[in-house]
């Protein structure tokens, strides 16, 4: 099953439309959506390497853009949409405490949560909810997913070919891997 998936995910980047799916994940993981775009965009990288610095660019600007949809979601709807997504999130409970707290880490909170396996949806919807400044969220926001997305397209570009055959080799390994830091960011979420 999961050669499959890999093998269909790794056709998609062949897709004319791949940069769009790119794109449209981006946008709604900074906002709403659990799975980050790293599966979309490190199997678009290792298939045209040429493109890296493009398809770091399309998921940092629609991430950056869908964060302000987050934003967007806690400044003017977070108790219809905002609170229950992170009372789903395990947040419920802790968040006049972690308004407080968020409110003086501010901009490290942002660059910290956008450049690791942290739910970046989280910080965008209580950047809104806090009334973070925008100009310091957006900041942030460019900084930590530029760093995260160039720096994952500049290691893959040079060394995408050693890293595929490594992922195709161990590709239980790697999903396994993938699959523990993503519960591992909604662990950190939940017990922050």
């Amino acid at each position: 099953m999961l050669r499959r998936l890999y093998d269909w995910t790794m056709s998609l980047s062949e897709h004319p439309r791949a940069l769009w799916a790119l794109a449209v994940v981006s946008f709604v993981e900074s906002s709403f959506f659990p799975i980050p775009p790293d599966v979309i965009m490190i199997p678009l990288i290792l298939a045209r390497p040429n493109r890296a610095w493009l398809i770091a660019g399309v998921a940092l600007l629609s991430s950056v853009i869908g964060g302000l949809f987050g934003y967007a979601i806690g400044h003017f709807a977070f108790d219809q949409i905002g609170q229950p997504i992170l009372t789903a999130l395990g947040k419920g409970d802790a968040m006049a405490e972690f308004n407080t707290r968020f409110n003086d880490m501010g901009f490290w909170a942002v660059l910290i949560a956008g450049m690791t396996p942290f739910p970046y949806k989280v910080i965008t919807i209580m950047s809104g909810w806090t009334g973070m400044p925008l100009a310091t969220f957006m900041v942030s926001s460019v900084v930590a997913r530029g760093v995260r997305f160039f720096l994952v397209a500049a290691l893959l570009k040079k060394f995408g070919a050693p890293i595929r055959d490594f992922i195709e080799k161990r590709l239980g390994i790697v999903f396994a891997l993938f699959l523990a830091i993503l519960i591992g960011g909604f662990y950190v979420v939940k017990y922050l």
